[in-house]
């Protein structure tokens, strides 16, 4: 790795490690690019959880255009029960852990949730970069989403001994940043990415 881009990736697992641990994130930064390199191969262990984590926390984009202006609120107790009950019978069918998984999405959905409060303080603050366009929630978001839940399942089940690892913490930190800097998130996606490692490490 060159100097400059390991720079880089050291600043940005400092800013996630800060970010799972602080307050709201500013509202100001501009969105994410496209990432850096769409033919890099494919991520394995916790780099692959952070890939998931990343793509899944992308979407919170769509989520958030879908339901900006309209009646439907951020929080949906009933929808997020319905994801979290889903996942840990699903876990249970794997061999899981179901409340160590269940803690895993509950912050994947905490992660999204910071990045739709931040889109829409930085929509309310400047008009003029409101989506103009409102995505389908239930045709084009939804069925992403559960693809993700399905690898991330998946992924948590290859990762139970580096996860219960006492290197796990440090580890994870540098994959999220490698992710992160992979897909040039801005400071709002990194909090959101921040929120949502916390239940990752020490989990089966």
């Amino acid at each position: 790795m060159r100097p400059h881009r390991l720079r880089s990736v050291f600043v940005t697992a400092v800013v996630i490690a800060a970010a799972a641990v602080s307050g709201a994130a500013p509202a100001t930064a501009h969105p994410p690019a496209a990432p850096e390199s769409a033919t890099a191969a494919p991520a394995r262990g916790l780099g692959a959880l952070t890939e998931l984590f990343t793509e899944r926390l992308l979407l919170a984009d769509k989520v958030a255009a879908a339901k900006y202006g309209t009646e439907a609120p951020i929080d949906d107790p009933a929808r997020e029960r319905q994801i979290l009950d889903d996942v840990a019978a699903r876990a249970a069918g794997l061999g899981l852990d179901p409340d160590s998984v269940t803690a895993v999405f509950r912050d994947q959905i905490e992660a999204n949730k910071v990045v739709q409060r931040g889109l829409y303080a930085r929509w309310d603050a400047h008009p003029d970069e409101r989506p103009t366009e409102r995505p389908d929630l239930a045709k084009e978001v939804r069925p992403a989403l559960d693809l993700i839940t399905t690898r991330l399942l998946a992924g948590l089940q290859e990762t139970v001994p580096v996860r219960a690892d006492a290197s796990c913490g440090p580890r994870l930190y540098a994959e999220a940043a490698l992710s992160a800097y992979g897909h040039r998130l801005d400071v709002l996606h990194l909090k959101g990415l921040g929120r949502a490692l916390p239940s990752v490490c020490g989990t089966d």
